[in-house]
């Protein structure tokens, strides 16, 4: 699984706050973290134990910046080597945490290119200032980065970079090389941490934080150091990141300016436009439910997440209940998210937040009647093996019907799904030449295993779909493993006791067989009040739908493993073809139409299932 990647930019007041240092070690626990340490006070106090005066220029805007001619860049560099970077490695490893620290110009991780001369105000007069050793990132080792990332628990860079000019080293603002680096790096997360609650729109005024800012917005607001945290938000909306300044001192604080850069063509698509922007890769799906968790307050919903992660709203408490799972995570790989010809691409837009969007504004707008409850959950890790979040709603969140949220398109119903069975297959052989007579590779063991174990299980159900999803080999000194994962799409109704036991008896001596996934096909009919409740909501809007059965697998699956006699269907605009592809795009015309059925549906399945009772 693709761990996603945090970039957090942490100045110097910050780092005196020991917290944020449990929260980045909290955060190690499912992502990749790259912290940029800003040194302002590193480098005071480094000056000051030399008794070296920190030089300084004033701007024509009154400004004050550091000079850093060449023979400052050594003293510099000294304070990050000598101050801030030991303090902060000492601050993680004390938090349990595993860190490679250095400066962003060692071992020439990030390169700059030079300044043009800088205009200075010296005696009243306007100067031009040559030797002043400050840049723009020019590129980054992202190989060497993503080496460290994968073998460290956190990695922290300070500047400066290395220059291209070879002139040295090149200072560069913090916040600016935190922007660089998500994007270079593509990023899931950038958050530029401060001392107050995120861009204020009165300084004067603790808690008066802009919670939303578009490119151009934050920039009215910002003032001092937080001009520079504005500008790298908006530098980084040219990559992939989610980007958030927050505070104070805090780097999950609820006060916080969230950057979007794509904005809504219009009011009623603002909140799905939002949802694509947020990445949410299996095991990195917080970010959106707390979003979500927002919004749905917002909306006037009561709204939580649960203790495995999904998001959850709610209205109602009666006894009748009607579920509405979609799911918050998405396969790995994003891109920015835009809207292009009434069209928002980007990853996710059809599997599934589309969907899970269309049931939290159905809830916002269906009144519910006494007696009756509507939950809407967006469940985590959906896309691995796991179903983490579909198994606690299964175990938790008991209903008499169930809408699932999956692309059929807005006018078409899938009334079941193949289910899943998985088989991990390992085989060892001895070392020995691979020229010898009668010779057979792990690999090539492997090859007949796979095929043995295909052949038995498709031997007693032709119907089932079968695909090798994953090889790998392994070389030790006493010999070869191979291991690989046979996947079977399995139709509603086929006996999978008996196509896992004729898998199992496939295992010998050499060769391992172990069953990683067994959820059974689902399938209902088209008779229950849930199907006649889509009718009327279909039929509301001049929709004569199409029936499906698909052959992949959803949290319907799941559910179905101890759910009896429940009624489930699923439903969602988008086109079921472009999930996991790098072409996912999701028309307005299809959601729009997909809310206003699901809204009917609704209202429909509480009045049919109100009479029935």
């Amino acid at each position: 699984m693709t761990r996603a990647l945090y970039v957090v930019k942490v100045g110097s007041a910050t780092l005196a706050h020991p917290g944020i240092f449990t929260e980045i070690a909290a955060l190690t626990a499912r992502a990749r973290v790259l912290v940029v340490a800003g040194g302002a006070a590193g480098i005071a106090e480094h000056y000051a134990r030399i008794g070296r005066e920190i030089p300084r220029l004033q701007l024509p805007n009154g400004d004050e910046v550091r000079y850093c001619p060449p023979e400052e860049m050594t003293h510099l560099v000294a304070a990050y080597d000598s101050v801030t970077l030991p303090a902060v490695r000492a601050a993680l490893q004390a938090a349990g945490c595993s860190a490679f620290c250095t400066t962003a110009a060692a071992a020439s991780l990030v390169h700059g290119t030079p300044n043009r001369p800088l205009k200075t105000v010296r005696d009243g007069r306007v100067r031009l200032v040559r030797d002043h050793r400050a840049g723009t990132v020019s590129r980054v080792d992202t190989t060497a980065l993503e080496a460290l990332l994968t073998a460290f628990d956190v990695v922290v860079l300070s500047p400066p970079v290395s220059g291209d000019d070879d002139g040295g080293p090149l200072n560069v603002d913090a916040d600016v090389l935190a922007a660089e680096l998500a994007t270079a790096l593509q990023a899931d997360h950038l958050r530029l941490v401060t001392g107050t609650a995120g861009v204020l729109t009165d300084p004067a005024i603790p808690d008066s934080t802009l919670p939303d800012a578009l490119r151009g917005e934050a920039a009215a607001y910002a003032g001092g150091r937080m001009r520079q945290k504005v500008r790298a938000a908006e530098l980084a909306m040219t990559g992939t990141a989610d980007i958030a300044v927050t505070g104070p001192h805090a780097l999950d604080s609820a006060a916080r300016t969230r950057f979007w850069r794509e904005e809504p063509p219009s009011p009623d698509l603002r909140l799905l436009t939002e949802a694509a922007q947020i990445p949410s890769v299996s095991g990195d799906e917080g970010e959106l439910a707390r979003h979500l968790v927002r919004r749905a307050r917002e909306l006037g919903l009561a709204a939580e997440v649960d203790e495995v992660g999904n998001f959850v709203a709610t209205r109602g408490s009666g006894p009748r209940r009607l579920l509405l799972l979609g799911h918050l995570d998405t396969v790995p790989f994003h891109w920015p998210v835009c809207w292009k010809d009434d069209e928002l691409h980007g990853r996710g837009t059809v599997d599934a937040k589309g969907s899970l969007v269309n049931f939290l504004e159905t809830l916002a707008e269906v009144e519910v009647p006494a007696g009756a409850q509507v939950r809407v959950v967006g469940a985590v890790e959906e896309e691995i093996s796991s179903s983490k979040g579909a198994f606690h709603v299964r175990d938790h969140y008991p209903a008499d019907a169930v809408v699932i949220g999956e692309p059929s398109g807005s006018r078409a119903l899938t009334l079941g799904y193949f289910g899943l069975l998985k088989f991990r297959i390992s085989v060892w052989r001895p070392a020995g030449h691979s020229a010898g007579r009668d010779a057979l590779s792990a690999p090539d063991a492997l090859t007949a295993a796979l095929g043995d174990v295909r052949a038995a299980v498709l031997g007693g159900c032709p119907e089932m779909l079968s695909a090798v999803i994953d090889i790998r080999c392994e070389a030790r000194p006493d010999g070869q493993r191979a291991t690989g994962v046979l996947n079977f799409r399995v139709p509603p109704g086929a006996d999978l006791d008996a196509a896992r036991d004729a898998a199992l008896a496939r295992a010998d001596e050499h060769t391992e067989i172990s069953v990683e996934r067994c959820t059974p096909g689902h399938s209902g009919g088209r008779a229950t009040t849930l199907a006649k409740a889509f009718a009327k909501g279909f039929a509301a809007h001049g929709v004569r739908p199409r029936y499906l059965v698909k052959k992949g697998t959803s949290d319907m699956n799941t559910l179905a493993t101890t759910w009896r006699g429940v009624p489930m269907v699923a439903y969602g605009p988008g086109d079921s073809a472009l999930d996991h592809t790098d072409v996912e795009r999701l028309p307005a015309a299809d959601y729009r139409l997909a809310r206003k059925v699901l809204a009917d549906t609704v209202r429909a399945w509480l009045v049919l299932e109100g009479g029935a009772r």
